[in-house]
């Protein structure tokens, strides 16, 4: 079976993109530092989960299928499919009885963030959760420096209008430290963003 970005450019999958044929008890160890971003937060999430936490997810990437084939009556073989553009952000849930929805990104630069990494359909997303009173942000990693950042999604939209009226078109390194909030790495959870959640809720 083949899979296509929307570009159309072919999806080569990685040892890590494979899916296990049956679904294992996590084990929770502090001991791959060279996981990416993605890799925590759904380590994270599910330490939520299992610890009755939170109820947060990865938002299921929508897939387009181009060719099936009908080799059986009772089985269809799918050929060629592409995977589509998100339409919203890539996490939601529910904490406390809020509504959560976020980004999570990553760069290698060391002194900004790039807005580019954000698409305008994200943006209104993000502003729509906010004006229904859900907390929406997003969670940034700088991976060559290991920092990770949660960023309110109202300063996100503050820098995205700035770029728009002409401004800068990323974030200082800064900007993030003086608005956001820096997360250090764990044991469990590995990105401990409910924590950051809890004292946002409670300067309300």
């Amino acid at each position: 079976m083949e899979f296509h970005y929307p570009n159309g450019k072919k999806f080569i999958p990685s040892n890590r993109d494979k899916l296990p044929s049956k679904p294992k008890e996590k084990n929770f160890q502090y001991s791959n530092r060279g996981m990416t971003l993605e890799e925590d937060l759904n380590e994270t999430n599910e330490y939520y989960l299992q610890s009755g936490i939170a109820v947060i997810h990865k938002k299921p990437t929508p897939v387009q299928i181009v060719q099936v084939d009908y080799p059986k009556r009772s089985a269809a073989v799918i050929r060629e499919a592409y995977f589509k553009q998100a339409s919203t952000t890539d996490y939601n849930g529910v904490y406390k009885g809020r509504y959560i929805d976020f980004e999570a990104k990553e760069t290698r630069f060391k002194t900004s963030f790039p807005l580019k990494n954000f698409h305008k359909h994200q943006i209104k997303h993000m502003e729509a959760v906010l004006k229904h009173d859900g907390i929406a942000f997003v969670i940034l990693r700088f991976s060559t420096l290991e920092d990770v950042y949660l960023l309110e999604g109202k300063y996100l939209l503050q820098f995205w209008r700035r770029m728009e009226k002409g401004g800068r078109k990323s974030i200082a390194i800064s900007e993030i430290e003086q608005y956001g909030h820096m997360i250090s790495l764990g044991f469990q959870p590995r990105i401990d963003y409910i924590k950051v959640i809890d004292k946002i809720l409670n300067l309300k």
